[in-house]
C-alpha cells in the first residue's frame, strides 16, 4: 500500500465518486445556513439537510463532498490524549433517493481496497443486528466470511435523533495490528483500544420515526456516508494518531520548534503540543469563514480556542506571539483543498495577532484577580475557592478550571469543583433556553416548507423593471392557499420576477403586482428555500389565484437610489483597502434608498485624515464616470480577474462579476448603476466600532448628499442669526464673542472671590492648634466650590503651615473643602480622610488626595457640627 498524504487522499476520494456519477461540491462554510440547531457545522451531512428533507432540490441526486467540521463537545479532553480534536475533515458520498445499500457497500469496499490499497483481510464490516439485507450484501456479494461481519445493536449501528428520518448503519473497521491493541484476550472489533479503527460509516436512511418508537418505510431512501479524512490518513500512513499524519505533523513540529521542545519526551508538554496543534487548525478555518472572536455564540467558541492555545504556549515557554505564525503552516498544508485560506491569509493572521494581544493583557488581569482572591482566602482562614469565583475567572478571563486549580494547589488551596460545575450548568441551561425552537432538521418551521419544492422563480430584474409572470403559489401568514383577497396579508410566488430579494446587503425591492381588477402592494421581497422568491405584502383590491398571469412592477425610483448606494459600497471597499491595507475585508453591508452601511475588518478607529482620504478617492472615481460592467463567468475565471469574494459566502459554479473601470472588481449578485457618474456624490457620515476588529461606515450618495449640505447650510444660517451675523463673518463674530465672554468670566470670578473674602471676614483669630498642627475651620455663606478653593488657597498662604477646613451653604446645599500643607501631611494630616470623617454630618460624602479634598451635602444644619468634628478627626490622624 502506498503511503498517501492527506491532500492526495482527499483528491482521490472526490475523484472516485465523481467517476460514479456524483457531483463534487466544495466544502460549505463552517457557519450553518438556516439551521438554528447548530452553532457550527459538525458533520458532512449537516449542510445538506435541506436536500435530505426535500425542502430544496439537490443539484444532483448523487453528491460527494469533503466538509470541514468542528466539534467542541469534548474540548476539555483535547490534548490529554491523541484521540481528541475539535477540527476534522469529513469525506462523504450522498444519495438523495437514488442508489441505496448495494451500491454504497460495493463502492466503499472498492475505494478502500482497490483505490487506496488497504489489505482486504484487515477490513471488517459491521451491520445493525436486524439489518439482514446489509449482512447478505457483505456475505453473498462481497464475499466476506460471516464470522468477519459484526452485528451491533441500536446504540452503535442505528442512526436517529428523535422524530424524523433514521436508519441502520454499516461501518468498516481496519485492523491496525497488535502494536496498537490492548493485549487483552478476545480483543476484536468493538474493543475500546486503538487496534480496530472505524474508517467508514454507511448510514442507510430508510425509515421515518414518529417519535414514539414507530417506524415507517420511507418512499425516498437516502445514503449518508461519512469517513474522517484524518482517520483514513492514520491507517494509510500507519501512524499512532491524527497528530502524526503528514499535514498535522508538519504543524505539530512547528509548535515544537517555537517552544524548543521535542514531542513524546514529556507527557505534560505533549498535552500542550497537541492542544495548540488542534486549536490553531480550528481557529484558522473559522476565521477564514468570517467568524470573529467575541463573547457569545460561535465567536465565543473561537475566542476560547485561541485563548486555550495561547495559554498552553505560555506553559511551553514559547516567547512572544506565535499563533499567527502557526496559522501560516495550517494555510500552507491545507490550501490544496481550501484555496480560500491563502486568499484570506493576511486577514487570518491579523485577527489571530490582535486576539493574542488581548489575551496576553487579559491573562495578566486574571492572575492579578486570582492573587487578590488568594489574599481574601488567607484573611478569612479558608482554603477553598468558591465555584462562583473559579467560574468568573473561567468565563471572563479565559482561565480553564485546570489552570486555576494548578496555581492554587501550588499555594495549598483548592476549588469547590461542584460549585464550578453548577455555574457551568446554569450557563448552559440559559443558552439552551435562549436557543430558538427548531424542527427536526434544525430550521425554523415556516409556512413556506409546505410549498412544492419543485417550484422555483427566475429573477429578470437586471434587465427589466417590469415583467409578466404566472402565480405558482400563494400563502397567508399561516397556510398555503389557492387564492387571496382584499385585506389579506400574503406572499405571492411567481415563475418570473423583476423584484430583487434581500441579499448581499442590498435591501429588497418594493412595488406592485397587478391584475385587471386587482392590486397587491409588495412591501418586502425574500429569497425562500429551493430557489423561490416570495413577494410579501397586502392585497389592496381584487382577488389573486394560483395560475393567474400578473404584471410585476417594481418602484423604479427606490431601485435607482438603492443601486447608487450599493455601487458606492464597491468603490468604498476598494478605497478602504487602498488607504488602510489589504487586511480590510467586508464584514457586512446594508444598502437601501436612503443610505449605505458598510462593515469591514480593521483593528483601530480610522483617523480624520484616513476618512478624508477614503472619501476623496470614492468621489474621484465617481467623477471619472467609470463604466460599470457585469459578467457571468466560472469561479476560476473570476479569480483570474482578481474579483473580491465575501467571507463565508457559498458560490455556485457560475458567478456574477461586477467591474467598475479598472478600479474595483467584486463578485456580487446585486443591482448597480450603469456608470459611477450616476452616483453623483459620496459623503461619510460616521465611522464607529461595532465588534472586536470590525468597524462600520455609514454614508450617503447622490440627492441625499445635497440634502445633507442643504440642512447644514440651514443650520449655519440659524446660528448666524442667533449671534447677529452673516454666514460669511460668523467665525469672526464668534471669536469676538468668546473674547468678551472670557473677559466677563474673569471679572465675574474676581468679584465672586472678593465677595467670598468679604463674607468670610478676618477668621485668622479662629486658628487653633491640634497636637502642634495649626487648624483653621470656618464657614461662609453663598460660595460655590470654586470660590471655596480660592479662599482655601488664600487662607493656606496666610496660615503658613497647617490645615484649612471650609464649609458653605448655597441654595440649600453644602460644599466642604479641606487643604493640608506639606508639613501638616508629614505630621499625619490627610485631607481626603478628614473630609470623609466629617461629610456625613452634612448628609453627604466625598474624598480626595492627602493635600486637598472636597465633599457635598444636603444638610446645612450640620455645618457647625462638621467643623467641630474636624478637630477630633485631625487629632486622630496626628
Amino acid at each position: 500500500m502506498k503511503n498517501y498524504g492527506v491532500n492526495e487522499l482527499r483528491k482521490m476520494f472526490l475523484e472516485f465518486f465523481e467517476s460514479k456519477g456524483h457531483l463534487a461540491m466544495k466544502s460549505f462554510s463552517l457557519v450553518p445556513r438556516n439551521d438554528n440547531s447548530l452553532l457550527l457545522i459538525n458533520s458532512g451531512m449537516a449542510p445538506l439537510k435541506p436536500y435530505f428533507t426535500g425542502q430544496e432540490i439537490p443539484p444532483r441526486t448523487r453528491v460527494t463532498t469533503c466538509q470541514k467540521c468542528i466539534r467542541t463537545g469534548d474540548i476539555e479532553n483535547v490534548g490529554k490524549t491523541a484521540r481528541h480534536g475539535t477540527f476534522f475533515e469529513m469525506l462523504g458520498n450522498f444519495s438523495f433517493g437514488d442508489y441505496f445499500k448495494r451500491e454504497a457497500i460495493h463502492w466503499s469496499w472498492e475505494f478502500l481496497t482497490e483505490v487506496v490499497g488497504l489489505d482486504p483481510d484487515r477490513l471488517y464490516p459491521s451491520v445493525y443486528e436486524d439489518d439482514q439485507e446489509a449482512f447478505d450484501i457483505w456475505e453473498k456479494e462481497m464475499g466476506i466470511a460471516p464470522d468477519r461481519i459484526f452485528r451491533f445493536g441500536k446504540e452503535d449501528n442505528f442512526w436517529e435523533h428523535g422524530a424524523g428520518p433514521c436508519g441502520p448503519c454499516s461501518e468498516i473497521y481496519y485492523d491496525r495490528g497488535e502494536k496498537y491493541g490492548c493485549g487483552e484476550p478476545g480483543c476484536t472489533v468493538g474493543c475500546e483500544c486503538d487496534r480496530y479503527m472505524e474508517v467508514w460509516n454507511n448510514v442507510f436512511t430508510q425509515f421515518e420515526n414518529d417519535g414514539k418508537g414507530n417506524y415507517e418505510e420511507l418512499v425516498q431512501k437516502n445514503i449518508d456516508t461519512g469517513m474522517g479524512l484524518e482517520r483514513l490518513a492514520v491507517v494509510v500512513q500507519d501512524v499512532d494518531s491524527i497528530f502524526d499524519v503528514d499535514t498535522i505533523q508538519a504543524l505539530r513540529d512547528k509548535v515544537c520548534e517555537f517552544a524548543n521542545v521535542t514531542y513524546k519526551e514529556e507527557e505534560d508538554k505533549d498535552v500542550s503540543i497537541r492542544l495548540i496543534t488542534d486549536h490553531i487548525r480550528s481557529a484558522t478555518f473559522m476565521i477564514s469563514d468570517g467568524i470573529m472572536p467575541s463573547n457569545e455564540g460561535r465567536g465565543y467558541v473561537l475566542r476560547r480556542l485561541i485563548r486555550r492555545a495561547a495559554r498552553h504556549g505560555r506553559l511551553l515557554g514559547v516567547e512572544g506571539k506565535f499563533l499567527a505564525r502557526l496559522s501560516e503552516t495550517v494555510i500552507e498544508t491545507s490550501k490544496d483543498g481550501y484555496p480560500e485560506l491563502e486568499e484570506k491569509k493576511a486577514f487570518i493572521t491579523k485577527v489571530l495577532s490582535q486576539e493574542e494581544d488581548k489575551f496576553n493583557k487579559t491573562i495578566d488581569q486574571g492572575l492579578s484577580i486570582l492573587n487578590d482572591l488568594e489574599k481574601d482566602l488567607e484573611a478569612k482562614g479558608e482554603k477553598i475557592l468558591s465555584g462562583a469565583d473559579a467560574f468568573k475567572l473561567y468565563d471572563t478571563y479565559g482561565f480553564p478550571l485546570d489552570l486555576t486549580k494548578e496555581i492554587l494547589e501550588e499555594k495549598g488551596f483548592s476549588i469547590d469543583e461542584d460549585g464550578f460545575t453548577a455555574c457551568m450548568k446554569e450557563q448552559r441551561e440559559k443558552a439552551r433556553k435562549a436557543r430558538k425552537t427548531t424542527n427536526y432538521m434544525g430550521a425554523e418551521a415556516t409556512v413556506y416548507e409546505e410549498i412544492d419544492p419543485s417550484i422555483t422563480s427566475h429573477f429578470c430584474g437586471y434587465e427589466r423593471l417590469e415583467a409578466k409572470g404566472t402565480i405558482l403559489a400563494l400563502t397567508t401568514e399561516t397556510e398555503v392557499v389557492d387564492a387571496i383577497v382584499a385585506g389579506d396579508k400574503a406572499t405571492i410566488i411567481t415563475d418570473v420576477t423583476p423584484f430583487y430579494a434581500t441579499s448581499g446587503g442590498q435591501a429588497a425591492d418594493s412595488g406592485r403586482i397587478t391584475l385587471d381588477d386587482g392590486v397587491f402592494r409588495v412591501e418586502d421581497t425574500q429569497k425562500l428555500v429551493g430557489g423561490k422568491i416570495g413577494h410579501i405584502g397586502v392585497v389592496e383590491s381584487g382577488m389573486f389565484k394560483v395560475d393567474d398571469m400578473v404584471t410585476l412592477t417594481i418602484d423604479a425610483g427606490q431601485r435607482a437610489l438603492t443601486a447608487k448606494n450599493h455601487s458606492a459600497t464597491h468603490l468604498l471597499q476598494k478605497a478602504l483597502r487602498t488607504v488602510l491595507g489589504t487586511h480590510v475585508e467586508q464584514a457586512g453591508s446594508s444598502n437601501n434608498q436612503d443610505r449605505l452601511r458598510f462593515d469591514f475588518s480593521h483593528f483601530s478607529a480610522m483617523t480624520k485624515d484616513e476618512i478624508e482620504q477614503v472619501e476623496a478617492i470614492v468621489n474621484q472615481k465617481i467623477a471619472e464616470n467609470l463604466p460599470v460592467v457585469t459578467e457571468v463567468m466560472s469561479m476560476e475565471e473570476a479569480k483570474k480577474t482578481g474579483a473580491m469574494a465575501l467571507f463565508g459566502e457559498k458560490y455556485g459554479d457560475e458567478v456574477r462579476v461586477v467591474k467598475m473601470g479598472d478600479f474595483s472588481v467584486e463578485l456580487c449578485g446585486g443591482t448597480h448603476v450603469a456608470n459611477t457618474g450616476v452616483i453623483s456624490a459620496f459623503k461619510i457620515l460616521s465611522e464607529t466600532g461595532v465588534a472586536a476588529g470590525v468597524r462600520r461606515i455609514e454614508a450617503i450618495t447622490s440627492d441625499a448628499v445635497f440634502r445633507y449640505y442643504d440642512s447644514l447650510e440651514e443650520e449655519l444660517q440659524k446660528a448666524a442669526q442667533v449671534v447677529k451675523a452673516k454666514p460669511g463673518n460668523l467665525i469672526e463674530r464668534l471669536e469676538h464673542l468668546m473674547t468678551e465672554m472670557k473677559a466677563l468670566q474673569s471679572e465675574n470670578e474676581s468679584l465672586k472671590s472678593k465677595l467670598a473674602k468679604d463674607a468670610l471676614g478676618d477668621v485668622m483669630n479662629q486658628v487653633t492648634e491640634v497636637k502642634g498642627v495649626k487648624l483653621l475651620p470656618a464657614s461662609v455663606k453663598d460660595v460655590d466650590m470654586n470660590g471655596l478653593r480660592d479662599l482655601g488657597d488664600q487662607l493656606k498662604e496666610k496660615l503658613g503651615e497647617g490645615v484649612v477646613v471650609l464649609a458653605s451653604e448655597m441654595g440649600g446645599k453644602v460644599s466642604l473643602i479641606a487643604m493640608a500643607t506639606p508639613e501638616a501631611m508629614k505630621a499625619g494630616a490627610h485631607a481626603g480622610n478628614l473630609i470623609k470623617g466629617i461629610a456625613k454630618l452634612v448628609g453627604g460624602g466625598g474624598g480626595g488626595r492627602p493635600n486637598m479634598a472636597q465633599a457635598g451635602g444636603k444638610n446645612p444644619a450640620g455645618i457647625e457640627a462638621a467643623l467641630e468634628e474636624a478637630v477630633k478627626v485631625l487629632e486622630g490622624q496626628l
